[in-house]
């Protein structure tokens, strides 16, 4: 059984992200979408990025709905805007 997140309970860490941070991450999430674990996009980043800060990233990218973290740790990105749009235009989704 999957585990759902319904709570953003980031862990005590000594600073929190900042925004080019995690913008930085969603950017290399996106690129390898269901390709590559955690870890190895860990390791792609452009910046080197504390494994905690990281994970927090993760997680609340996760909570907020933009990815999936599979079983094997393989991230799948979910996060579509301009379909969204289309489906909200279509009226088959109310936002």
């Amino acid at each position: 059984m999957q585990k759902q997140i319904t709570t953003f309970k980031p862990r005590k860490i000594d600073r929190s992200p900042r925004l080019d941070t995690v913008l930085m991450v969603e950017k290399a999430l996106f690129r390898y979408k269901s390709d590559k674990t955690i870890t190895q996009i860990w390791k792609l980043l452009p910046k080197k990025v504390m494994w905690t800060t990281f994970t927090t990233i993760i997680n609340y990218l996760e909570y907020s709905g933009k990815i999936h973290v599979e079983n094997d740790k393989r991230v799948t990105w979910l996060w579509d805007p301009s379909g969204i749009a289309k489906l909200v235009g279509k009226r088959l989704v109310v936002a």
